[in-house]
């Protein structure tokens, strides 16, 4: 069984991960590294991190379940858990439509997928499920440990919780440029946000499940979306919209930073959180 992840943790592609970032971050009292992305079926990353730090988990968010198949992926888990008792959460979905040419009945596809898993031996409380929707949430929660949903709100948090029950992991990404001009930040982030995500259907729907407006989605996305989606500010009022997901019933919040060097962002954040 995967360690306590605590309240806080980071979101980075593997190319952006450094085992010095990596270090830095456990220090700083962050409990989990979330490789974004869609790492290899080998998983060399998440041994060259744990390889790097002491009791940080590292979680994959996520192995794309139509790029690598579930036997490798089944196989590169029992490899890194029984190296790193503990210390490794397989983060598994399918995606987005728009990046892949196979891409049908998403849904039975994620249940085969879980189905080669179980018979592969990888625990249900060992990974976590992308997912957005209703029936994408209530399929986390029936078939692993829990759900890492990417680009929402504080209020899809809230309903995921419902959907998902007490007991089941919730840990949502967001996006922070610590930064107090909102012209600045606004610049960082809007195409952070608008580059893929406003023009790929699933996270429109779920944007506008939540409430936004296609006026919201068009042009870049509006000031407000943007906004909400990329917080910018103090490390005070950063951590005050980061607090929004753990009082809505995240379990942990995935913490991405845009600004070019993440560590100054990464430190304030935890030394206003994790002090």
């Amino acid at each position: 069984m995967v360690n306590a992840l605590g309240k806080l943790g980071i979101w980075r592609h593997p190319s952006q991960m450094s085992t010095e970032l990596a270090q830095e971050v456990e220090k700083f009292g962050y409990g989990a590294i979330w490789l974004g992305g869609s790492p290899d079926a080998d998983l060399a990353d998440v041994d060259r991190l744990l390889d790097a730090t002491e009791h940080v988990v590292v979680a994959t968010g996520i192995v794309n379940m139509w790029k690598d198949d579930a036997a490798p992926v089944a196989r590169s888990y029992h490899r890194i858990a029984g190296k790193y008792p503990g210390r490794f959460l397989l983060g598994v979905g399918i995606g987005h439509p728009e990046a892949t040419k196979t891409y049908q009945k998403p849904y039975e596809k994620m249940v085969e997928y879980l189905d080669q898993l179980d018979a592969a031996g990888v625990p249900v409380e060992d990974r976590a499920l992308a997912a957005l929707g209703p029936k994408v949430l209530k399929l986390s929660a029936d078939r692993t440990a829990g759900a890492h949903p990417y680009l929402t709100t504080p209020e899809h948090t809230r309903q995921a919780r419902e959907i998902l029950g007490e007991g089941k992991l919730l840990v949502p990404e967001h996006k922070i440029v610590l930064e107090s001009d909102p012209e600045r930040a606004r610049a960082i982030g809007r195409p952070r946000v608008e580059n893929p995500y406003l023009h790929l259907v699933n996270y429109r729907s779920n944007l506008k499940r939540l409430g936004w407006t296609d006026e919201d989605l068009a042009d870049g996305g509006s000031d407000a979306l943007v906004d909400a989606l990329a917080l910018h500010g103090t490390a005070a009022q950063i951590a005050e919209g980061l607090q929004a997901h753990l009082d809505a019933g995240a379990d942990q919040v995935c913490v991405q930073v845009l600004d070019d060097d993440p560590l100054p962002a990464y430190r304030a954040v935890a030394e206003v959180l994790l002090s």
